[in-house]
């Protein structure tokens, strides 16, 4: 891990994104930090500019709940799987279905695309993980081997490995360089809950974190626990490493989210949005909210709050380029 002193957090403003019309299951920012996306349990897949958060689309097909979105790499897809046990494959500037990838035998609870865009993998409930040709849309390999639901994953920055988390509370590491069927290249065991998520850094160590309240940092290619993170009061439902891989950002399922130094493992920054009673106008029953906040990385200088509004679970947190920390997540 890279040494340095991380920055102080100043804390920016929360936005609400209020069309839902069930609950917010997850929460997606693109790679520039300019769109969010937002699987809802009514079936659609909502599209938002950050800034400004204008609805760019509402966008059905699904026919189950919506559980997971995450846009490519690139920028120029996302994908969103679904209760109905498909997985849609859309394209960003003209907000159309390109692809059903179908394969899965139960709910798929997790999509990950690799990093030059052109496969994707899928994980859910049946306890497989299946990997996409992006453009084709053709399966291309079957992995089985968790003996529970798999309900996170993300692929190395050179590509040549997958790694999964499932609630039978192991991470499988696959290495795709071999033949088909790919062969089981290693297992990581440690933690005492699900794993919950995943997030590698661009110098190829693996983040995990699950609902024994941890986050776990490995060192893959020697199967080595590097760092322990302990501090959240409930499961761990998202993470990502800053740009310089000096932090680390969790959100846990709670209004609180938490950032790390990578090189101590503490708790640097815990951030937690003030509740404000908010009523939505011209409606009796409030839809449900999706509350976005964007905290900027300074040069150390004493903190200031501008949050507005309340988050009730934490969705998703991410760095963009530039060392920007986006939070998003429900909001009653």
């Amino acid at each position: 891990m890279n040494s340095g002193a991380p920055g102080t957090l100043v804390v920016g403003r929360v936005k609400f994104f209020g069309r839902h019309r069930g609950e917010v299951n997850s929460s997606a920012f693109s790679p520039d930090g300019q769109m969010l996306l937002t699987a809802s349990e009514d079936g659609c897949v909502y599209g938002w500019k950050t800034q400004s958060g204008h609805l760019l689309w509402k966008l059905g097909g699904h026919t189950g709940p919506v559980k997971f979105c995450r846009f490519s790499p690139d920028g120029r897809l996302f994908a969103s799987t679904s209760c109905d046990r498909t997985i849609r494959l859309w394209d960003v500037v003209e907000a159309k279905c390109l692809q059903v990838l179908k394969g899965h035998q139960r709910s798929v609870e997790t999509v990950s695309f690799s990093p030059d865009s052109k496969q994707l993998a899928s994980g859910g409930w049946d306890k497989q993980v299946v990997l996409w040709e992006v453009q084709s849309g053709r399966m291309l390999r079957h992995l089985g081997g968790h003996q529970d639901s798999v309900q996170s994953s993300d692929f190395e920055p050179s590509s040549d490995c997958l790694a999964t988390g499932s609630w039978d509370a192991t991470i499988r590491i696959w290495d795709l360089r071999t033949g088909t069927p790919a062969v089981f290249h290693q297992e990581l065991e440690g933690h005492s809950g699900n794993i919950s998520c995943l997030c590698y850094s661009a110098s190829g160590l693996l983040a995990s974190g699950s609902w024994d309240k941890t986050i776990h940092i490995w060192k893959p290619s020697t199967r080595s626990l590097l760092v322990q993170l302990k501090g959240h009061v409930t499961w761990v439902k998202s993470i990502a490493f800053s740009p310089d891989e000096l932090q680390l950002a969790s959100a846990g399922y709670s209004h609180m989210v938490k950032v790390w130094d990578c090189n101590t493992g503490k708790c640097i920054e815990t951030l937690k949005v003030r509740p404000v009673a908010i009523a939505p106008k011209g409606s009796e029953r409030p839809a449900k909210r999706l509350g976005v906040g964007r905290q900027d990385v300074y040069p150390p200088s004493p903190p200031t709050c501008f949050w507005q509004g309340a988050l009730d679970v934490a969705h998703a947190c991410a760095f963009t380029p530039d060392g920007k920390l986006l939070v998003s997540g429900a909001a009653d």
